[in-house]
């Protein structure tokens, strides 16, 4: 169940979270489960899969951005390490950084299951 407690205990950073909603938990949750909804991460899968590499870097950017406003902060870090790392067109294991996001995104989004 999506909670302050529960949010906390996977990393995310709520007081700022909070703050950034202007203290309106319900305001928060609700944002929370829009961002871990956002199609952008169906985008990065794909795009990776097909090795677009600018149309993942533009998904993980934006995908970087939700998370860091809504201060998830293990899914902000698994995020930024996938969209630094396409942004230098690097040569990475792109397959395991994805898996990082989604094991992230999907720990996130087993709270908002009711």
């Amino acid at each position: 169940m999506l909670s302050i407690d529960a949010l906390k205990a996977l990393g995310a950073n709520t007081e700022e979270g909070l703050t950034r909603c202007m203290g309106k938990e319900e305001f928060y949750f609700k944002l929370i489960r829009m961002g871990l909804e956002d199609g952008n991460y169906g985008r990065l899968e794909q795009t990776l899969g097909e090795k677009d590499l600018e149309g993942a870097f533009e998904a993980a950017h934006a995908l970087k951005g939700v998370a860091g406003n809504l201060s998830l902060t293990p899914l902000y870090e698994a995020l930024s390490e996938i969209t630094e790392r396409l942004r230098a067109r690097e040569d990475a294991d792109y397959p395991a950084l994805l898996q990082d996001v989604k094991t992230q995104r999907d720990a996130f989004a087993a709270l908002c299951e009711d």
